[in-house]
C-alpha cells in the first residue's frame, strides 16, 4: 500500500522558515513607506496651494490695477466695436475700454488719442461731423464717469454731442478733449437697449 503524501503547509515545523524581521528593518521599511506616501501625495497638494495662490495674487494685482478706472488698457474687439458701432480710427494711442452688460443696458466705454484727421474720420464713420460738437458740452453723465472712471473738469478745451440712432442702433454720448487740438483725446459711451 503507498501511502499519499501531503505537501506540508508553509510556515509548518518541518519545512523552510522565513527568518523574523528584526524591529530596526521594520522601522526602516514603514519609514520608506510614509516617506512614498508623502511624496506622491504631499508635493502634487503643496504645489497645488503655491500654484492657486499665486493665481489668486495675479487676479487680484490685475483687478486693483483697472478698478482704478474701471478701463482695460488695449483696443475692444472687432465684435464689440462693431456691435456698439464703435469704431477707433488709425492712428490711435492710449486705447482703453470697459464694456457693462445688465437686463436693462449694455454699454461700452471707449478712450483713445488721435490726431486731428484721425478725430474727423472716427466722427464721419459714426455718422457726425465736427461742427456738430458743443464747446463746454460734457455729454457723458456722472453714472458713467463714476463707472468709467473719467474726470471731466470744469477748465479745459470739452466739447461733446449726443448721437442718437433708432433702436437697435446704439446711441453715443462722445466727448472731446481739445486742449491739445492735433492730438485730441476721445472718450465715447455707446449705449444698447437689449
Amino acid at each position: 500500500m503507498t501511502a499519499n503524501i501531503l505537501p506540508r503547509p508553509s510556515g509548518s515545523a518541518g519545512g523552510p522558515r522565513r527568518p523574523a524581521e528584526d524591529r530596526g528593518h521594520m522601522i526602516r521599511r514603514r519609514a520608506l513607506t510614509l516617506l512614498i506616501i508623502v511624496l506622491l501625495i504631499g508635493i502634487p497638494a503643496g504645489y497645488l496651494v503655491i500654484s492657486a495662490n499665486q493665481s489668486r495674487a495675479s487676479g487680484k494685482d490685475k483687478e486693483a490695477k483697472y478698478s482704478a478706472t474701471g478701463l482695460t488698457e488695449g483696443w475692444p474687439s472687432k465684435l464689440q466695436r462693431r456691435l456698439y458701432q464703435v469704431p477707433i480710427p488709425h492712428p490711435a494711442w492710449h486705447v482703453a475700454y470697459y464694456e457693462t452688460n445688465n437686463w436693462k443696458t449694455s454699454r461700452l466705454y471707449v478712450q483713445f488719442e488721435t490726431s486731428a484727421a484721425g478725430l474727423d474720420a472716427y466722427l464721419a464713420s459714426v455718422g457726425v461731423n465736427r461742427e456738430q460738437l458743443k464747446e463746454g458740452d460734457i455729454t457723458i453723465g456722472a453714472r458713467d464717469q463714476r463707472v468709467s472712471g473719467w474726470r471731466f473738469a470744469d477748465s479745459g478745451a470739452w466739447w461733446g454731442l449726443v448721437h442718437r440712432q433708432k433702436n437697435p442702433a446704439p446711441t453715443h454720448d462722445i466727448v472731446v478733449d481739445m486742449t491739445n487740438p492735433s492730438y485730441p483725446w476721445v472718450y465715447v459711451v455707446s449705449r444698447t437697449v437689449p
